[in-house]
């Protein structure tokens, strides 16, 4: 299990969000078409991502922690195969289905989404990552609320919802 702390905001200007990234040496991954599907399940969500860069099966619950949502993750599985789709997913209820194309970036820890989302815009996520532990959720927050300061992210563009809430 990992944890992360994310921020997401509404994009009015990616290139200038780009451009900020790539001079702090901010390490481009690549350009996703995504289709995101979420089943029925009692706690939390349950996503199954299928990108041309990721695609995985996740079990999360998001809690709001000030500007931001701490998620606690308990099942994230890597390029799952039919059957353990079928597994985990067979017989559950699909509550929604959506699709975006996401650019990928890094720095560090930190991973940086530039969305443009079906029928809702475009969006940016600040992801700060501790997969083992070891960073702690105080430090994911104090780089949340640096990135948000340095991408000059305003508190009125901060999106609370999941993109398949709004």
């Amino acid at each position: 299990m990992y944890a992360d702390i994310t921020i997401k905001a509404h994009c009015h200007h990616p290139a200038e969000v780009e451009s900020i990234l790539l001079q702090h040496n901010a390490e481009y991954k690549g350009l996703d078409a995504q289709k995101d599907t979420f089943y029925g399940v009692d706690y939390g969500k349950l996503k199954l991502r299928q990108g041309t860069i990721e695609n995985v099966l996740i079990h999360y619950n998001r809690i709001w922690a000030g500007e931001a949502k701490q998620t606690e993750v308990m099942m994230y599985l890597k390029n799952p195969g039919s059957a353990t789709i079928e597994a985990v997913c067979g017989g559950l209820e699909v509550i929604s289905e959506l699709r975006k194309l996401r650019k990928f970036y890094f720095i560090d820890n930190v991973k940086f989404h530039i969305d443009q989302v079906e029928g809702h815009g475009q969006f940016f996520e600040i992801e700060a990552i501790d997969l083992d532990g070891s960073v702690g959720t105080k430090t994911l927050k104090q780089q949340c609320s640096y990135y948000k300061e340095l991408l000059q992210i305003d508190d009125e563009d901060l999106v609370h919802d999941s993109y398949i809430d709004l």
